[in-house]
């Protein structure tokens, strides 16, 4: 039995590590104050059909001041070149899926543009430009607070025939991106 007596010792030592290396009770709160989000894009489109933008990420405002910090990245899954005029009601583009972010005020929601935007007319490429005359930064306001331990589908719809215009005095075809946005609560 005194062979057995230091595998007691060594068990014990052991049992207590695991109960004060667990989570606290802070940390578990801090769980709870997350929610997660989903975002969609699809188009509104009558008469284009080649549209091309360059979605490089999608942010949310939380701050109402324009801070530092007031925009935080979603972190988009898919970047790139995509035709606009293909993410359909039924075929949208899954930009973020199920980011966990901070349950908070969210104050507007915003794409950003690169500058490989262009659109197809006859077969011959457009450039569209978004810096000088354009928007490369769209955003919507949308006004409404995260609740914790939910989760929000998000779907921004781009009026593609809407955004696109001609700008003669400048002589170039310019994307101002005009964005709708719909917010739907799933609970856990």
């Amino acid at each position: 039995m005194k062979h057995l007596q230091p595998l007691k010792s060594l068990f014990l030592m052991l049992m207590l590590s695991v109960c004060f290396a667990s989570c606290s009770k802070d940390d578990m709160d801090n769980n709870e104050n997350f929610t997660s989000i989903t975002v969609k894009l699809k188009s509104v489109t009558g008469e284009l059909n080649k549209v091309y933008i360059d979605i490089q990420d999608v942010q949310i405002k939380v701050n109402a001041n324009e801070s530092p910090g007031a925009w935080i990245s979603l972190n988009a899954i898919n970047r790139g070149t995509f035709n606009a005029c293909d993410l359909r009601e039924s075929n949208p583009l899954v930009l973020v899926d199920d980011f966990e972010i901070q349950a908070d005020y969210v104050y507007e929601i915003r794409l950003v543009l690169g500058d490989n935007n262009f659109m197809d007319i006859n077969n011959v490429l457009h450039s569209l430009d978004v810096v000088s005359l354009g928007n490369a930064k769209p955003s919507n306001l949308i006004g409404t607070q995260l609740d914790s331990k939910r989760r929000y589908d998000v779907v921004i719809e781009f009026d593609v025939d809407e955004s696109i215009s001609f700008n003669g005095a400048e002589n170039m075809m310019v994307l101002n991106p005009k964005l709708y946005t719909l917010i739907r609560q799933i609970e856990y």
